[in-house]
């Protein structure tokens, strides 16, 4: 069960984030962000979370703090890995030194530091076992889940000491099949991986398209790995006031675009 909070108290009054109750309490504290709340201005407007747009780095600086302080972590810095759309995940007891590693998964069992992913269409996953206490997030787009980064970071839990009937996955705000249109290649490339995909890839307007449930690929495949999964239910390609997308960056013809920032931390 997801809710959608304002942040009462200030000065993050202005921020607004997507909770669920799945991985709520315990122990836990998470955050799916929305773009309310942040100093980012123009095409960034809002809590842009991105450090590899082409926003005001102090910008961003000061959104990230502003997502630390709300987590009840003010002055730490979560954690969050260079994303490329790959299957690894990795583990991390602290901030990184020097470059962050190219991961789509990042998982931790140190208590007070926070850990997230950056999105704008692709699916935010956060997993908990609140029994263990280990906790990670995923960034999951179309090429993520095919190549197997939810199953990953499963994996680098259990390394730590999670147990798979243990875990919960909720998934944040992600495109949803309505207003994602892809090619039949798409279908092709992630049946190439896996042949379960074909179910999620729906007619589209001419033969040659299809629309791709990505969050419903995404539960199914938490499902399959052996762990209970929910989705929040929001699009973010359909809310433009709450969420930034890739997409419908593209379809305006804009030149950037801002990123969202999904946060999960263990209680110190």
């Amino acid at each position: 069960m997801s809710e959608h909070r304002p942040i009462p108290a200030s000065p993050l009054r202005d921020l607004d984030v997507v909770t669920s109750t799945d991985i709520s309490g315990a122990g836990i504290r998470h955050a799916f962000f929305t773009r309310a709340g942040g100093v980012s201005e123009g095409l960034y407007a809002g809590l842009n979370a991105g450090i590899g747009s082409k926003d005001d780095p102090a910008a961003v600086r000061e959104n990230r703090a502003r997502a630390a302080a709300y987590l009840g972590l003010p002055g730490a810095e979560i954690v969050t890995p260079w994303q490329v759309h790959s299957p690894d995940a990795v583990v991390v007891t602290g901030p990184f030194e020097g470059e962050r590693p190219r991961a789509d998964g990042i998982v931790t069992a140190t208590r007070g530091l926070a850990i997230g992913v950056v999105t704008a269409d692709c699916g935010p996953v956060l997993f908990a076992d609140a029994r263990a206490g280990v906790v990670g997030a995923a960034h999951s787009g179309w090429g993520g889940a095919v190549g197997g980064v939810l199953e990953s970071t499963i994996e680098a839990m259990e390394g730590l000491g999670a147990k798979r009937g243990d875990i919960v996955a909720v998934l944040g705000p992600t495109i949803t099949r309505d207003a994602y249109e892809v090619g039949v290649d798409r279908l092709e490339a992630a049946t190439a991986l896996d042949p379960n995909a074909a179910a999620f890839f729906h007619p589209g307007v001419s033969p040659d398209k299809r629309q791709f449930d990505l969050p419903a690929y995404i539960v199914a495949r938490l499902e399959r790995a052996g762990v209970s999964a929910r989705f929040v239910g929001r699009c973010t390609f359909s809310e433009p006031a709450s969420f930034y997308s890739f997409r419908r960056t593209t379809h305006r013809g804009e030149p950037d675009y801002g990123r969202q920032l999904t946060a999960i931390a263990l209680d110190r």
